[in-house]
């Protein structure tokens, strides 16, 4: 970053000359540029030699083993509470071709909250007539959440006692399955024993504007190159509740169910946080926990049907990434403490890289404006132009990763690095904050006044703390006298 900047600089300031303590600060907020810009550079290195060598030769093989890899049994866990008539039936019309596709005993598990989404279950199977080693059971649940919805549909498999090779497909009611995911999916666990779940790949279709779908686009591109590279490590940081695979001897003990239907935190300061989203985090806390390895599937593809919560953009991403972002950092602290023994070292690292993402990200931008300020207006202007070409090389990264770039991606990368940043600010200070896009229920965790006034009030100082020790750093950083003068 530093050698971009102070290049643009040569090109359109000839005849600048540095003021005192700019070196210093070039120097400052360089190293940590150079520092982002190389774990990203680190994650598309792992990420394409996963892509393009690892992997090929692993699914070689795997196609090799023919039905040797094949499980006894496959189950099929569909959880559906108020999504749309056409999405619903396009979900349930998927998961009954392809348990009929993948030729295996299987049993299609329903998790319904709704009457009229049995009847429409049950319609589809009634119209499709698969064949005998398909069998269809429905599960009736109270409306009280997705993990209750999980939690029945697993009780509900454990009562067959499957054996050690039976999966268990954890599917979402947005989410289509292509044809032959799921025995793309059972031959990499025969491939890769220690492996205890796997996720998949996803592409979407958004009902909602052109910059909306945009949005969701780039995410999933991005989220593409980020599993490439952690599944190198066969460590890959959440199992998603799209599609994910499971060992099903893994899903039926208690202690498993406990952890998805009543996952809760310790925090220092607000006590107990019980975890009302985050489903997928869940899941993958208690698969690596138990010492299983994680994995990621680029070829195995889902498609989902994504329902923004709201027409702007603003509003539908504040809203997301304050669920998706909460997840991750309630999730950040107990993971880093199973260690590196159990995480592997560049899984460690990378968790504790979260912890400090968002400050880093908003430094570039509020390094400019001081400098601009202080020294010269310049450094806004060359800041911009550093970010316009950093975007679209990383576009180019999207690009080779196998995902398709549109021309708003650089733009909304940059949107999402900003605005991101100061969401997982907000979250991190308010972990206790939670709830559902669609359900439109939140967590109501019943404290008396003055503790429910203690936390709101503490979570501000927090936050304003934090904020202002940023604000001083950046201060500083921009007026500390140079060691070169």
């Amino acid at each position: 970053m530093l050698l971009g900047v102070l290049g643009c600089m040569a090109l359109l300031l000839p005849s600048y000359t540095l003021q005192p303590g700019e070196p210093h600060f070039l120097i400052a907020v360089g190293f940590v540029g150079l520092w982002r810009y190389a774990l990203r550079a680190i994650h598309f290195a792992r990420a394409m030699w996963f892509l393009y060598v690892s992997y090929p030769r692993l699914r070689e093989r795997a196609e090799r083993a023919g039905s040797a890899a094949d499980p006894s049994h496959a189950y099929f866990l569909v959880t559906s509470f108020r999504i749309d008539v056409e999405t619903t039936a396009r979900v349930y019309r998927a998961v009954i071709e392809q348990a009929v596709d993948c030729g295996y005993p299987s049993t299609i598990v329903a998790s319904i909250v709704e009457y009229g989404d049995e009847l429409l279950f049950r319609a589809l199977w009634e119209s499709y007539n698969p064949p005998e080693h398909i069998k269809l059971r429905i599960v009736r649940i109270p409306g009280t959440g997705k993990r209750d919805g999980l939690a029945f549909g697993f009780r509900a498999i454990a009562r067959d006692t499957p054996d050690h090779t039976a999966l268990v497909a954890v599917i979402d009611g947005d989410s289509v399955l292509t044809p032959g995911v799921m025995r793309k999916c059972a031959q990499m666990f025969h491939m890769l024993p220690k492996v205890g779940a796997l996720t998949t790949n996803e592409y979407c279709t958004v009902l909602g504007s052109r910059v909306m779908s945009e949005w969701h686009k780039l995410r999933f591109a991005e989220r593409h190159l980020n599993m490439c590279s952690m599944a190198l490590s066969h460590r890959v940081l959440t199992l998603t509740g799209r599609m994910s695979v499971f060992r099903a001897h893994i899903v039926t003990q208690s202690s498993f169910i406990a952890d998805v239907e009543n996952d809760s935190t310790m925090h220092w300061r607000l006590g107990r946080v019980k975890f009302l989203t985050g489903d997928d985090k869940s899941s993958w806390f208690s698969v690596v926990r138990h010492g299983w390895e994680t994995f990621y599937l680029p070829d195995a593809v889902i498609h989902t049907i994504e329902h923004p919560p709201n027409p702007s953009l603003l509003q539908s991403s504040r809203q997301l990434m304050f669920r998706w972002y909460g997840n991750s950092l309630r999730q950040n602290s107990r993971a880093r403490n199973l260690g590196p023994h159990k995480l592997g070292w560049f899984t460690y690292y990378v968790l504790q890289d979260q912890r400090v993402q968002m400050w880093t990200g908003l430094l570039g931008l509020s390094a400019s404006l001081v400098a601009s300020v202080r020294f010269s207006f310049y450094y806004l202007i060359l800041y911009l132009v550093w970010i316009g070409i950093t975007r679209c090389l990383m576009c180019l990264m999207l690009l080779l990763a196998g995902h398709r770039v549109g021309p708003s991606y650089p733009i909304l990368m940059y949107y999402n690095q900003v605005f991101g940043s100061l969401i997982k600010i907000v979250v991190l200070f308010f972990p206790d904050r939670q709830s559902w896009t669609r359900q439109k229920t939140t967590l109501a965790r019943n404290l008396d006044p003055f503790h429910a006034r203690f936390n709101a009030l503490s979570s501000q100082i927090m936050l304003f703390s934090a904020c202002s020790v940023f604000a001083a750093i950046v201060m500083i950083i921009a007026t500390l006298k140079s060691p070169f003068n």
